[in-house]
């Protein structure tokens, strides 16, 4: 039971009074205060229940009694360090290996993504003996400093000379709105060529090649799903320049794809990362991480003759609650669930499009999903301030969803694993009907048909589909 003792006003104010002010909450115009949660459930403090599709740490659920029965068993028994041998910590390497492709067999266990992709920065930089990082656009990895240095998401605000000179910025192999989109007769081919071009530009610049890091999909870049094939050319480039390839798992590992157990396999059987990092779903909310990689590149980091420990990483309890995760992924086939939940979630999203002109796409794999709003079809002008409104609406429906992307103009679904069927055309209807009043105020209806030639849109759509001074129709758009 939930041990509620200050009512909402007096949290806030303490959270203000104690709590540093760039910590952000969920909904600042009305923050919620959550007291429980069960299955894809959040209740607040008057038990009002809320349908959460924002919560892809709560994996398999809240509050799941298997998981919660391993950690609550293995606490009363033993926590300690890893330096002490004990059993759950193989039999989790064991376990999480066996999800992987052959060449990644060797683990190290930390506490969160971040810390998970800072050790996988040094583990690139000790094998290869290279420096300069290569990292997507609007990418993010992580809160310590390592980690800013290569997330544009945050990293933007600064100027050219506040970053490091040893971080090269990709383009995004975003297909929608990207610099090639899936009109190009082979965006992979084109993406990766931007990468082999930072190569040759860094080594006239004396820069070598250590690492390219990568959301297998990109997740606060806007739910970006990769062309296929990219990855396995950008990799031929990387490899050949001696760099390695990290993939970051953290948002959307542990089956999430529905198809496969990891999002880099979406690529293909030909496409092995050399270093995997994954966090967030692991624990179910519990704090633990993982840098999986191949022998070769951990035996380099050992020659480096500098031991590396984690007090918490790998401890017993960290590693029974692993193991309990994997249990329910697999007892209760929450991957199945993934894949035929996420298709009827799309195909429900799909006909959303066809009816609503501020649905621009739809995107994304098993449940992983993004809605992108656009003003304009053809401009792709971001509805940024229309997301903004379907998500302040959606709460209040009792529906708990977030926006991203540089725009942040795509609604992100990314809920526990156990959403279903129902839960999916719930939210879907509430977003019907959210997106019909934004239209009706912005007097927006559907373009005329679009002609294409050679694949290409020919069509102009009026200016900004009747959007022009218009937005004073919806009140109260929260940023």
């Amino acid at each position: 039971m939930a041990t509620e003792c200050l009512d909402k006003k007096q949290t806030i104010d303490l959270r203000k009074k104690f709590i540093g002010p760039s910590c952000k909450v969920f909904f600042s115009h009305d923050p919620l205060k959550i007291v429980r949660a069960r299955g894809q459930y959040m209740y607040d403090e008057n038990g009002q229940q809320y349908l959460d599709c924002i919560n892809n740490v709560a994996h398999v659920g809240h509050s799941h009694p298997t998981v919660v029965r391993a950690g609550t068993q293995q606490m009363e028994l033993l926590n300690t360090n890893s330096r002490f041998l004990h059993d759950n910590l193989v039999l989790y390497a064991e376990r999480l290996q066996a999800t992987l492709p052959d060449p990644l067999s060797v683990c190290y266990f930390v506490n969160s993504g971040s810390e998970a992709n800072d050790l996988a920065l040094r583990l690139a930089w000790q094998y290869t003996g290279h420096r300069d990082v290569i990292t997507l656009n609007n990418a993010y990895h992580g809160h310590v400093s390592s980690l800013i240095d290569i997330s544009p998401y945050k990293f933007h605000q600064l100027s050219d000379d506040e970053h490091k000179q040893s971080v090269h910025v990709a383009p995004s192999p975003d297909v929608y709105r990207g610099k090639f989109r899936a009109d190009h007769p082979d965006p992979a081919l084109a993406y990766s060529d931007e990468v082999r071009d930072i190569i040759t530009r860094a080594h006239k610049r004396g820069g070598k090649i250590a690492a390219f890091i990568a959301e297998s999909l990109q997740s606060c870049g806007g739910q970006v799903v990769p062309p296929a094939g990219y990855f396995q050319k950008v990799a031929a480039h990387v490899r050949a320049a001696g760099g390695v390839v990290i993939a970051d798992e953290v948002q959307v590992g542990f089956g999430r794809v529905g198809s496969h157990f990891w999002g880099f396999q979406l690529q293909g059987e030909d496409f092995v990362p050399d270093i995997v990092t994954m966090g967030k779903p692991i624990g179910n909310g519990h704090p633990m991480s993982c840098v999986v990689t191949t022998r070769e590149v951990a035996q380099a980091f050992m020659a480096a003759g500098m031991e590396y420990f984690n007090t918490f990483g790998g401890n017993p309890v960290s590693c029974a609650i692993g193991l309990a995760v994997l249990d329910v992924i697999q007892n209760e086939d929450l991957q199945g669930n993934a894949l035929r939940v996420g298709a009827h979630l799309s195909r429900l999203l799909g006909g959303l499009k066809e009816t609503h002109p501020l649905v621009g796409d739809v995107r994304g794999p098993g449940l992983f999903v993004g809605v992108e709003l656009v003003r304009d079809r053809v401009k792709l002008t971001p509805a940024t301030a229309e997301a903004q409104e379907v998500i302040y609406k959606l709460k209040e429906q009792h529906i708990l969803l977030s926006a991203d992307g540089p725009h942040r103009n795509v609604l992100k679904i990314k809920p526990p694993m156990c959403f279903s069927r129902e839960d999916a055309e719930r939210v879907v209807e509430k977003i019907h009907l959210v997106l019909s009043e934004i239209e009706t105020a912005l007097n927006m209806s559907m373009p005329s048909p679009v002609h294409l030639e050679n694949g290409k849109n020919k069509s102009k759509l009026p200016e900004e589909n009747g959007v022009q001074g218009k937005e004073s129709h919806i009140k109260d758009i929260r940023t």
